[in-house]
C-alpha cells in the first residue's frame, strides 16, 4: 500500500486509519470528507469505521484507487467494494470516474454476463446485508442466473459444474476447457450444483426468478431436491435408496464451491434454527403442479418439519401437498415416529390426515372436474384428472401394510385402527387378505400379550413359593 496511507483493525473490530496524506482520499469520498468537516480538529488523524461493509480488505481496495494505484477487480471482491464506495459516498459529484461509477460498471458489463462470476458475487453478497441487497446487486444476480438457467442448453457456451460425480473434485480450470463439450450435450441440470452452494434466502430468489421465466415445474422441484441433499443431511439415511435427483457425493463440491467455500470435503454444519429455516424456504417455493416433487421426497420433508417444529400452515400444506400424490408413498415413508407425546410409536395421527387428503383430493376430482378453474387445472397439470380407481388401490394396499405394522403397537387405540381400517371404500380394496392380516395382527397384540404378561407373572409367583417339607 502508499507509504501515505495506513490501517489496522483492532481486536475490538474498530478499523482505524491514520491519515498522512488526506486529500486523495478527502477528494473523492464525501463521508470521510464529513467526518474531517465536522471534527472542527484539521490535525485529525484517527475515524472509527466500525459499519464499514466489506471491512478492512473493502476498504483497502477503496484507499488504493483514491492514491491512483491500479484495482484487480475480480468477482470475489467487486461486491465488498461496491458497497464500501456507496458507504464513503465515492460518488460522481466528487470527482469523475469515481469509485461508484467504476464497480457499477464491472458489475453490469463484467459480472452479470457471466454465469460464474454471478454465482460468486451472489455468494459473496451473504456477509454484505443489507447493502448488498439495497443495491439490487442480490436482485440482479438472481435474475442473471436465472435468465442463463433457461437458456437453451443447445446454446450453452459458458464453463458451468455440473452433477456431482464419484471422481475427485474437478477444478475450475479443468471444467473451463471440458464444460460444456461440443461432442457431449448439455444436460437440462446442469445449473443445480452450482446454485445449490448459495445461502437458502439466495436460492429462493433465484428460483422465484426461474419460476417466473417459466422453466418447466419437474425441473425446479428436481433442483430443489437436489439442494435438500446438500444442507438437510439428515434428510437421507444411509442404506435408503436415492434417486438420481436425491443422490450427492459428500466428497464432491463442485468447482464453483471450491472457489467460494473452500475445498472442505465435511457436510456444511448447520444447527436446527437453520435447517428450520431452510424446511420452511424449500417448502414455501416447491412449485404447485402434482408430481414436481416426489412423495418420498415430500415425505422427508414432512417429517423432518415436523421434528423441527416447523410453521403449522406450512406442515399443513406440505401435507395436503403429500395427499395430492399418497399413492406415490412406500410403508417406510410414511412409518413417521411420533415426535410429540403420543402413546403410540408411530403418528398415526399423521397418517390419518394424509390419508384424509388423499380421499378429499379424490372427490374432488371424481364429483366435478368441469367446475374446476383454472388454478386448479394448473395446479394438476401434466397428471390424470378425474378419478383414478388404480390410485385408490395402491393406497388401499398401503393402508392394509401400514395397519399390520403398527398394530403390533398396544397402545393403538381400537378406534383409530377402526377409523383406518374402515376410511376406503370398499371398492379400493380387490382383495381383503392385507386386510385380514392387520386385524389377526392387532387382535394378538391386544389379546395375547396379556395372556403373556399373566403366564409370566404366574411363573414368577411360582419361583418365589418354596412349600415346606416335613423333616
Amino acid at each position: 500500500m502508499c507509504q501515505n496511507f495506513l490501517y489496522s483493525l483492532k481486536s475490538c473490530d474498530l478499523l482505524y486509519f491514520s491519515i498522512l496524506g488526506k486529500y486523495p482520499l478527502l477528494s473523492r469520498s464525501g463521508k470521510m470528507n464529513r467526518f474531517i468537516y465536522e471534527s472542527h480538529d484539521p490535525d485529525l488523524n484517527k475515524i472509527s469505521l466500525q459499519d464499514l461493509p466489506g471491512g478492512p480488505e473493502a476498504f483497502e481496495l477503496a484507499a488504493k484507487f483514491c492514491y491512483g494505484i491500479a484495482l484487480d477487480l475480480t468477482a470475489g471482491n467487486i461486491s465488498g467494494l461496491r458497497c464500501a464506495a456507496e458507504y464513503l459516498e465515492m460518488i460522481e459529484d466528487l470527482e469523475e470516474g469515481n469509485l461508484i461509477f467504476k464497480t457499477e460498471a464491472f458489475l453490469s458489463y463484467v459480472v452479470l454476463s457471466s454465469w460464474r462470476d454471478s454465482i460468486v458475487v451472489l455468494k459473496s453478497c451473504e456477509k454484505l446485508s443489507p447493502w448488498a441487497e439495497n443495491l439490487q446487486i442480490v436482485r440482479r444476480c438472481s435474475e442473471s442466473i436465472a435468465w442463463k438457467a433457461c437458456a437453451n442448453p443447445k446454446g450453452i457456451k459458458w464453463a458451468y459444474t455440473g452433477k456431482p460425480t464419484k471422481v475427485s473434485s474437478p477444478k475450475w480450470n479443468d471444467l473451463k476447457d471440458s464444460s460444456p463439450s461440443r461432442s457431449q450435450p448439455v444436460p437440462p441440470d446442469w445449473w443445480f450444483e452450482d446454485v445449490s452452494i448459495l445461502r437458502i434466502d439466495h436460492y429462493v430468489r433465484v428460483i422465484t426468478a426461474i419460476k417466473v421465466k417459466g422453466m418447466r415445474f419437474e425441473l425446479i422441484g428436481a433442483s430443489i431436491m437436489h439442494y435438500a441433499a446438500k444442507w438437510l443431511p439428515g434428510l437421507i439415511k444411509d442404506g435408503q435408496g436415492q434417486t438420481d435427483d436425491m443422490s450427492i457425493s459428500s466428497s464432491w463440491k463442485g468447482g464453483l464451491h471450491m472457489i467460494v467455500a473452500g475445498a472442505k470435503d465435511e457436510t456444511p454444519s448447520i444447527q436446527s434454527k437453520d435447517q428450520r429455516m431452510i424446511v420452511e424456504s424449500l417448502i414455501s417455493i416447491i412449485p404447485p403442479q402434482k408430481d414436481s416433487v416426489s412423495c418420498s421426497f415430500l415425505l422427508r420433508l414432512l417429517r423432518m418439519a415436523n421434528m423441527l417444529k416447523v410453521a403449522p400452515a406450512l406442515v399443513t400444506e406440505l401435507e395436503k401437498r403429500v395427499g395430492m400424490q399418497f399413492e406415490q408413498a412406500t410403508l417406510a415413508d410414511i412409518l413417521v415416529p411420533s415426535y410429540n407425546k403420543s402413546e403410540t410409536l408411530y403418528d398415526v395421527d399423521l397418517f390419518q390426515r394424509l390419508l384424509e387428503h388423499f380421499l378429499v383430493q379424490e372427490q374432488t376430482e371424481s364429483s366435478s372436474p368441469s367446475r374446476q378453474s383454472l388454478s386448479e387445472k394448473h395446479m394438476y397439470e401434466g397428471t390424470q384428472m378425474g378419478n383414478n380407481p388404480n390410485a385408490k388401490m395402491r393406497v388401499a394396499r398401503l393402508v392394509d401394510s401400514y395397519l399390520t405394522e403398527v398394530s403390533r403397537d398396544r397402545n393403538l387405540s381400537l378406534t383409530k385402527f377402526q377409523v383406518l381400517a374402515e376410511a376406503l371404500p370398499e371398492s379400493a380394496r380387490t382383495c381383503d387378505d392385507g386386510l385380514y392380516r392387520a386385524i389377526d395382527s392387532y387382535l394378538k397384540a391386544i389379546l395375547f400379550f396379556p395372556l403373556i404378561l399373566y403366564g409370566h407373572d404366574r411363573d414368577k409367583r411360582k419361583l418365589k413359593y418354596k412349600p415346606k417339607t416335613s423333616t
